[in-house]
């Protein structure tokens, strides 16, 4: 039982981490957020929500200054005031940033919202159990190869979500004839509209796959679809 107790606790400590993760983010949520009034974004979310059979598409501003688009737990789709900014100022236009709402739904759509905040709290559950373990054995370097271990299970699942959302987004858009071109274009404009003026690494490309590799994997999707479009 005593060998059990580490792993125990793990799980408890993940339970708890979730549950206050959760009230944490719709608190901050609901304090800096109101919904979001454009008269083009709301004409192009009207037609994926008529793709999607739902009467209409939330979306909220995140008053926060990264450029990001964001999936709460609770099924919310929010952009960020930095990225509106961008699409005010002229630097992304609002087929892209729809593509950026279709996204974010497709996280939504295929649980990754709800998981990732699971995997949070389970990636800290297990970079505590493998501390704890690695430690008995590696004093002084256990901790940081449990770090290490959960970190790179982290990046290769946020990886996969990814690709996944991506795809999502792809048929959403396609349906609702906006087509996947904004979406290729907006991946194109990442690295220079989400570059931080301090250097650090934007939060759009934390932990996600390449530009090159996500426009690849659209237009090998936009292969396989031809032949039905003929048809």
């Amino acid at each position: 039982m005593l060998k059990l107790t580490p792993i125990l606790l793990a799980v408890l400590y993940a339970l708890a981490m979730y549950r206050f993760s959760a009230w944490r983010t719709g608190r901050e949520l609901d304090a800096r957020s109101s919904e979001l009034a454009d008269p083009a974004l709301k004409a192009l979310t009207d037609r994926m929500a008529r793709a999607l059979d739902l009467p209409r598409i939330r979306v909220d501003i995140y008053e926060i200054a990264p450029v990001n688009g964001l999936a709460a737990p609770d099924g919310r789709i929010f952009i960020t005031r930095g990225f509106h900014d961008r699409y005010r100022a002229g630097e992304v236009t609002a087929e892209e940033l729809a593509s950026v709402i279709a996204h974010e739904l497709g996280h939504v759509a295929l649980g990754h919202s709800r998981r990732r905040m699971i995997d949070f709290s389970g990636q800290n559950a297990m970079r505590t159990a493998l501390a704890m373990v690695l430690g008995r054995f590696l004093p002084g370097i256990g901790v940081y190869l449990a770090n290490a271990l959960a970190s790179l299970l982290a990046a290769r699942l946020s990886r996969q979500d990814e690709y996944e959302a991506d795809a999502y987004a792809a048929a959403l858009l396609t349906k609702a004839g906006i087509g996947t071109g904004p979406q290729k274009t907006l991946f194109e404009k990442l690295d220079r509209v989400t570059q931080s003026r301090g250097g650090a690494m934007p939060a759009w490309l934390m932990s996600h796959p390449r530009t090159s590799d996500r426009i690849a994997a659209i237009e090998a999707m936009e292969t396989r679809w031809a032949p039905a479009r003929k048809t």
